[in-house]
């Protein structure tokens, strides 16, 4: 079984290079977002210290995590933010390596592919087998961002601020993926990799 990261800027179209994936091969998928809300589930590692730290306010009716208002606390708030990604973050990784473990115990996939915008940045290079850089141009992420998810520029501008630059995905990805001449050309790409 081979790990493949998958990372990119926002917009890159990560997802629906996965939704591809998922369809045409045996493997399974790992989302670092789905799995950064999972942790943070009642009786799940990360739940009882991001309440202490964010105190009850950030819980619901039914004593789960409300994202909104956790949101909202930690927005403006470098140090929060910081502290809360040193709870989550490590809870994050942990939960990936057992899965990683555990798929290749079980030898029931031929790829686990792993996608997260910070697999880089978390020190994800030394446990994936190959990380593969999805790129778009910013201008068309940017145009996605606005039609798909209704972002304002200056939310846009924001999150680019926040994530590597071209040049350091390019740096530290053993393949690029071109996913700016539509998804049909992108795909071809993937196959062409995994027959190597």
């Amino acid at each position: 079984m081979k790990v493949i990261g998958i990372t990119g800027g926002v917009g890159s179209g990560k997802s629906a290079l996965l939704a591809f994936v998922r369809e045409k091969y045996h493997c399974r998928v790992i989302l670092a977002d789905e799995v950064a809300h999972k942790v943070k589930e009642p009786g799940e590692p990360c739940y009882e210290q991001l309440v202490s730290l964010l105190s009850r306010d950030i819980l619901n009716d039914d004593q789960s995590i409300d994202r909104n208002k956790m949101a909202a606390m930690i927005f403006g708030s470098p140090e929060l933010l910081k502290r809360v990604n040193e709870i989550v973050h490590p809870a994050v990784k942990d939960y990936i390596l057992k899965e990683i473990t555990k798929a290749k115990t079980d030898r029931e996939v031929d790829y686990l592919f792993l996608e997260a915008a910070l697999l880089i940045e978390e020190g994800y290079l030394e446990i994936v087998d190959e990380m593969w850089y999805i790129y778009a141009g910013e201008e068309l992420r940017r145009r996605r961002l606005k039609e798909k998810r209704g972002y304002s520029d200056q939310k846009i501008d924001a999150i680019f601020g926040s994530q590597l630059k071209e040049e350091e995905f390019r740096r530290c990805c053993d393949a690029v993926i071109d996913n700016s001449g539509g998804i049909e050309n992108a795909c071809r790409q993937i196959e062409e990799r995994l027959k190597k």
